[in-house]
């Protein structure tokens, strides 16, 4: 991320009042449920849905393939947009499950914070600090919600210091919990001075606020049984040493994270940190271009694709690309240089997501994030411009870590498996590779559980039940130098080339042996486990 300087031009009110971030965690950490009761609070949803609650409950509005359903988790990131107070809200819901781990990684190329959820039995899980280092690599402000307090959890210090030390951040308590598990009373708000209350009855219940003066109030004895008023200020004593106080500055720079305590499931602790969120949070920052970034304030409309997702409304073969604005106020009916093709494209019903339900926009800011239906024309990593030639860059695409062999349970279906899985490595939820020698498609994935997914929508979506068979190859590298050099490269190794869906060549590995010998025998190409997805 670039940093807006201090002495940058006021954003204009509509853009400075938008707030861009996604969800992370490691799988049943409670993020969606998490983002279910942003919603609920932002007036979004009447009932939020549980993700582990029974019947029509169960009906989360961030899961909305028929899988998530069925397995209550997220295989997908889905963005919605809603009011919060004087704030306009841009939350995307990313998948936890490290199998798709690539469509989060490019979710955070389009937002400007984070919050990061932890489990407070589990800590910091090996998931956490994968979509964290990303984070990182982005300079991306993180806020962290510690969730699952009226649980056994561990120690409040313990949960800081495991953050502090996997994470290598500093941490700032903006909440203090008083109990845990079954003594878990609420939280100390120690940004505002307030004893927030938990109320067990109603689930769906904003928590009770009580203003005090600092842990000296006799109002809190009134409020909080004496033990566990010890036990709050001695801990609260112990953070006041040991951690930095709340810096926004650092926050901001991404070197300090404020942490907040809670219960989402009891809606408890959501409304501190969604205030944290609108309060704190970074307003739509500068995007990295090429020839130059993109400010926020600029008066032209320019925003990129992050995310393409088929298939959104099964009933219409639709595709629907996931744009952030970048820059500019955006009207419904505008014309826009698709900056890969170079021709205009008139955007005459752009949407606006609460997940799967969708209303039209007829306008939107820079930092919002807008969908545009579409048949195939828009793709990952595509710019869109009132016209000027400027392309956003460092959206990645990662070299599969698994590969299999594909084919259509009926062989007269070989043109359609072809569309299907075409249209899925546009979406990015798979590479599809077309060999040089011989006929099929290879498909390469970051996670097992991705090719029953694919094998499960192919089916859904195009009624085509396929198979996928072990292909003797392990990696994928893709290959780039001059263009002589490597014409010799895929003549002398034809066995080995595949083309991706953009048409660029594809070295198939099966050992690592593969990978030295070529990076010794043609010196001036590269082999790459990543390609930056800027057409």
């Amino acid at each position: 991320m670039l940093d807006r300087s201090h002495n940058a031009p006021e954003l204009p009110p509509e853009i400075a009042r938008r707030r861009t971030f996604a969800i992370i965690s490691h799988p049943d950490a409670g993020k969606t449920t998490l983002t279910e009761k942003f919603l609920l609070y932002g007036g979004a949803i009447q009932m939020a849905g549980q993700v582990r609650a029974k019947g029509e409950a169960r009906r989360t509005r961030s899961d909305f393939m028929q899988m998530e359903k069925d397995r209550g988790i997220s295989v997908s990131a889905s963005a919605m947009s809603f009011d919060f107070h004087n704030y306009r809200f841009n939350l995307v819901d990313t998948p936890g499950h490290s199998d798709f781990s690539e469509d989060t990684y490019r979710t955070l190329t389009a937002v400007d914070a984070a919050i990061m959820v932890i489990d407070g039995a589990k800590g910091v899980e090996s998931q956490t600090q994968k979509l964290f280092e990303v984070c990182r690599m982005r300079d991306l402000p993180i806020l962290t919600f510690c969730n699952k307090m009226d649980r056994e959890s561990r120690e409040t210090l313990d949960i800081i210091d495991e953050i502090q030390e996997n994470l290598a951040i500093d941490v700032t308590p903006a909440s203090w919990p008083i109990g845990v598990g079954r003594d878990f009373l609420g939280c100390y708000d120690v940004l505002n001075d307030r004893l927030e209350l938990m109320d067990r009855a109603d689930r769906n219940k904003v928590a009770e606020s009580i203003k005090i003066e600092g842990l000296d109030d006799p109002k809190l004895a009134e409020h909080v049984p004496e033990h566990l008023l010890e036990q709050l200020k001695e801990g609260l004593e112990m953070a006041r040493e040991l951690l930095p106080p709340f810096d926004r500055q650092a926050f901001l720079d991404g070197t300090l994270t404020p942490i907040w305590f809670g219960s989402a499931i009891n809606s408890f602790g959501v409304q501190e940190l969604m205030d944290g969120m609108a309060k704190y949070g970074p307003e739509p920052q500068p995007q990295k271009a090429t020839p130059r970034p993109i400010s926020p304030e600029e008066k032209k409309v320019m925003g990129y694709v992050f995310k393409v997702q088929a298939n959104m409304d099964p009933k219409h073969r639709d595709r629907v690309a996931f744009v952030r604005l970048a820059a500019g106020h955006f009207k419904r009916g505008m014309k826009l240089t698709h900056v890969r093709s170079k021709k205009p494209m008139s955007i005459s019903n752009p949407v606006l997501f609460l997940a799967s339900d969708r209303e039209l926009a007829e306008e939107a800011w820079a930092g919002d994030i807008i969908g545009i239906p579409n048949h195939g024309q828009l793709r990952i990593g595509d710019t869109l411009t009132e016209g000027e030639d400027i392309r956003v860059t460092g959206i990645p695409s990662f070299a599969p870590e698994l590969l299999q062999g594909v084919r259509a349970g009926d062989p007269m279906k070989a043109k359609h498996l072809e569309k299907a899985l075409m249209q899925f490595a546009e979406e990015g939820a798979a590479k599809v590779f077309k060999p040089a020698i011989g006929s099929g498609f290879i498909v390469g994935v970051v996670g097992a559980l991705q090719f029953e997914v694919l094998a499960s929508r192919i089916e859904l979506e195009y009624g085509l039940p396929v198979r996928f068979d072990a292909s003797q190859f392990t990696s994928a590298r893709w290959v780039t130098g001059p263009r002589l050099e490597l014409d010799k490269f895929i003549n002398a190794n034809k066995q080995h080339i595949s083309y991706d869906h953009d048409g660029d060549p594809v070295f198939l590995t099966r050992l690592q042996w593969d990978i030295d010998r070529i990076e010794r025998d043609y010196p001036e190409l590269t082999l790459s486990a990543t390609k930056e997805m800027m057409v």
